[in-house]
C-alpha cells in the first residue's frame, strides 16, 4: 500500500517538475529578450565616472528573483535539488571563454585591471569544470565532496571580483580622451555577459551548492 502511495505520488509530482522547467526555459527565453532589446537602445550604459547602476541591476535581480523562488515556491526547489549537475558543470566548462577578455586587452578595448583577474578567473574555472564533471561521473558523491564545495565557492568569487571590478573601473573613469575602461561591457555582444550569463553561471553555482547540502 506504501509502495504504491509513494509511485503515485511520483508520478503526479513529474508533471510539476516537466511544467516548472518549461516555465524556467521561457523565462530565460524573455530575459534573453529582454537584454537584447536594453542593449540595442543602449539603455545599460552609464556615463564615464559614474557608478554602473543599469548593469548592476541587471546582475543582481534576477539572482534575487531566483532566491525568492527558491524560498517561495517548492516546485521550483525541487527541481533546482533534482537538477542534473553533470550538465551544470558542462555549463561552467563555456567560462573558459574568458580568454576572450585578454584578447580584447590585447586589442586595447578593456582594461588591464579588469580583463586579467576576470579573463584568468574565467579561465580557471572553464578548464577545471570537465575535471569535475568526469569525478562525479566517475563517483556521484564526488558532488557533495569538499573538493566540489570550494570549487564552486572559487567559482562564484570569480564572478564578484569581476563584477566588481568592472563597477569600479567604470565609477573611477574620468572620460578622457583614448581613455580605455569597461564602457565596452554595456554594449551589445558584450553586455550579454554581466547582465545575462554572469548571473546564470551564479544561479548555476548555487543550485550545486544547494545539492551538495543536501547530499551531505
Amino acid at each position: 500500500m506504501v509502495d504504491t502511495t509513494l509511485s503515485r505520488s511520483t508520478q503526479s509530482a513529474a508533471p510539476d517538475l516537466a511544467g516548472t522547467k518549461s516555465f524556467v526555459a521561457v523565462v530565460l527565453a524573455g530575459w534573453l529578450a529582454l537584454v537584447l532589446a536594453l542593449g540595442a537602445a543602449r539603455n545599460l550604459v552609464s556615463p564615464p565616472g559614474t557608478p554602473p547602476f543599469p548593469i548592476a541591476i541587471g546582475v543582481v535581480v534576477p539572482v534575487l528573483l531566483f532566491l525568492a523562488a527558491l524560498r517561495w515556491s517548492r516546485q521550483f526547489r525541487e527541481w533546482v535539488l533534482t537538477a542534473d549537475l553533470r550538465i551544470m558543470l558542462a555549463i561552467q566548462a563555456w567560462r573558459f571563454a574568458g580568454l576572450g577578455f585578454l584578447a580584447l586587452y590585447a586589442y586595447e578595448v578593456l582594461p588591464a585591471a579588469f580583463a586579467w583577474p576576470a579573463g584568468l578567473g574565467d579561465i580557471a574555472i572553464g578548464a577545471t569544470a570537465p575535471w569535475l564533471l568526469f569525478a562525479a561521473i566517475r563517483e556521484p558523491r564526488f558532488t557533495a565532496s569538499k573538493t566540489f564545495v570550494v570549487w564552486n565557492l572559487l567559482g562564484l568569487l570569480d564572478l564578484v571580483v569581476a563584477v566588481g571590478t568592472g563597477a569600479l573601473i567604470s565609477a573611477l573613469a574620468t572620460g578622457a580622451p583614448g581613455e580605455i575602461t569597461t564602457g565596452p561591457m554595456a554594449l551589445l555582444p558584450l553586455v550579454l555577459i554581466p547582465v545575462y550569463f554572469v548571473p546564470i553561471f551564479v544561479m548555476l553555482h548555487l543550485a550545486a551548492l544547494m545539492q551538495a547540502r543536501h547530499l551531505g
